[in-house]
């Protein structure tokens, strides 16, 4: 088996014991998103998430990490949420080919990229968030070990998006919510 692929099946566990762990299960909710992650193992839940999903970014497996132990409230909150839907509503169309620029193929080079990201990690710690410079920080120092061939695929994945939608969606509804009641 090789490291990606080794990766790939223990991240997809613990992003779906962190779902699990979203359930709401009072006092019961960290240990039924352990026990959800041993069993995405043993039961090949893992390995069927991996084949459909490939392996997740090393970010979305952070921020399951961080769900799973437990740490309330999320990094991905309302604003973080809509940045990643925004950046994701221009980066995919383009990197299916709706255009002549590919942004995906700048993460086989990234170093154009890596200089975007130092504005970045500057506003972060402007703005002290301190959790998304150090989820940053390990997603760079995950991208140097070689294990993954594209910035991109260690910075966000199509789960992570689809997450930031339904943090956005939750937000947005309970907005409405709240309008009508007025």
């Amino acid at each position: 088996m090789s490291p990606l692929a080794a990766y790939g099946l223990l991240a997809n566990a613990l992003v779906f014991g962190a779902l699990i762990a979203l359930l709401p299960l009072g006092v019961l909710r960290p240990r039924a998103g352990l026990a959800a992650t041993a069993l995405a193992l043993l039961a090949g839940l893992a390995p069927a998430m991996h084949g459909v999903l490939g392996p997740p970014s090393v970010t979305l497996l952070q921020l399951a990490i961080l769900q799973l132990a437990g740490r309330t409230p999320s990094p991905l909150s309302w604003r973080p949420a809509l940045a990643l839907l925004g950046f994701a509503a221009l980066f995919y169309p383009a990197a299916l080919g709706l255009g002549s620029l590919d942004p995906y193929a700048a993460g086989y080079q990234p170093w154009l990229l890596l200089i975007a990201l130092l504005p970045l990690a500057v506003a972060l710690w402007w703005r002290r968030q301190d959790a998304w410079l150090l989820i940053l920080g390990i997603d760079l120092a995950a991208w140097s070990t070689g294990l993954f061939a594209n910035l991109w695929d260690v910075l966000f994945d199509p789960l992570l998006v689809a997450l930031a939608a339904i943090v956005a969606g939750r937000r947005l509804a309970s907005r409405l919510n709240a309008s009508r009641r007025r």
